[in-house]
């Protein structure tokens, strides 16, 4: 081979190099839909408008990565619990984002103001709990590490909480029967950003810097998970 062609092709095949030989695939999903849209946050602003905000950036996040990224609950129309983490069967994994209200008796005593943060669910039913697991301390990783604290009310051992805390720093619980969780044919992870129903919080997660931070974060567990 001569000199010359060996340096005409030097970049072609560096070029070849830098393309993933798998890309990696996620389902992006905005948690609830317009006609069941979720929580309704302390100023009115409903959950589901949160979510898509949240979502977007994560999903344009992963896909600045290089990651191939399916949405799913981005439209008007209906989609059942069970069929968004089938949407594409063969993804690497599955990301349902929320944002939290709180128990009305809780809101009723006026105590809007006591709970903040995220949290974290898994399931045990998942196929690949031991894998969503890891995925799960990773974004909690990156969260902690962005700033953020988890609320850990959802462990409070009342009726319609109570959820098992696997960890307490990272703010994960154990909720075996959420459909799009124990649905999911890949590793799975719901992530609630914030408490939506608390008035000192809402306009923080209404915040583009606050949603880029929260995004970056929740991307930045994936991509460490998936490595």
């Amino acid at each position: 081979m001569t000199r010359f062609l060996r340096s005409a092709l030097i970049p072609f095949v560096l070029a070849l190099s830098a393309i993933p030989c798998h890309a990696v695939s996620v389902i992006v999903d905005a948690g609830h839909t317009p006609a069941h849209p979720g929580a309704t946050g302390a100023s009115g602003r409903v959950e589901h408008l949160y979510n898509l905000d949240l979502s977007a950036a994560v999903a344009r996040d992963l896909q600045a990565e290089g990651y191939s990224v399916t949405r799913t609950g981005t439209d008007s129309r209906e989609i059942a619990l069970a069929d968004r983490p089938n949407a594409k069967p063969d993804a690497n994994f599955f990301i349902s984002i929320h944002h939290d209200s709180l128990q009305q008796a809780w809101i009723d005593a006026g105590r809007r103001r006591e709970f903040k943060g995220y949290s974290i669910f898994v399931s045990e039913r998942n196929p690949h709990y031991q894998e969503s697991l890891v995925c799960a301390k990773a974004i909690g990783e990156k969260l902690l590490a962005a700033g953020e604290t988890p609320s850990l009310y959802h462990a409070t051992p009342i009726k319609g909480e109570n959820r098992p805390l696997i960890d307490r720093r990272l703010g994960i619980h154990r909720f075996d029967d959420l459909v799009v969780l124990k649905t999911a044919p890949m590793p799975a992870v719901l992530v609630e950003a914030g408490v939506i129903a608390n008035p000192d919080e809402e306009p923080r997660l209404q915040n583009p810097d606050t949603i880029a931070k929260l995004a970056n974060a929740i991307a930045g567990g994936i991509v460490a998970c998936q490595q």
